[in-house]
């Protein structure tokens, strides 16, 4: 089964294999933490994360829409097209009370 939305890829903790732009990543030592990556993250992705004082991407849930890079101000964001497994702890994040993307 293709994970094709947002839900059934936090289940599957796999990004769709159909998209072909690489996910991005913030480089934290570069970010200012002013959140407008977030704020213009799709929904349907809702990939970027606040995660203690850094800000996150979920590879797994990036699609690689470039949305967020005119966003940002500093211009900390960079294709990962080989992105490092996703840390366990930041699969908590996702569909919690900590999930900016779901509306309640």
């Amino acid at each position: 089964m293709v994970a094709g939305n947002r839900v059934q890829r936090i289940e599957a903790r796999e990004r769709n294999p159909k998209w072909r732009p690489p996910a991005v990543r913030i480089e934290m030592s570069e970010c200012i933490n002013c959140d407008a990556c977030l704020r213009h993250c799709p929904p349907q992705f809702g990939a970027i994360f606040n995660h203690g004082i850094d800000v996150i991407v979920i590879p797994e849930l990036c699609s690689g829409c470039g949305k967020c890079l005119p966003a940002c101000p500093v211009d900390c964001i960079y294709d990962d097209p080989q992105p490092a497994a996703t840390p366990e702890d930041w699969w908590e994040l996702p569909m919690s009370q900590e999930d900016p993307y779901v509306r309640v």
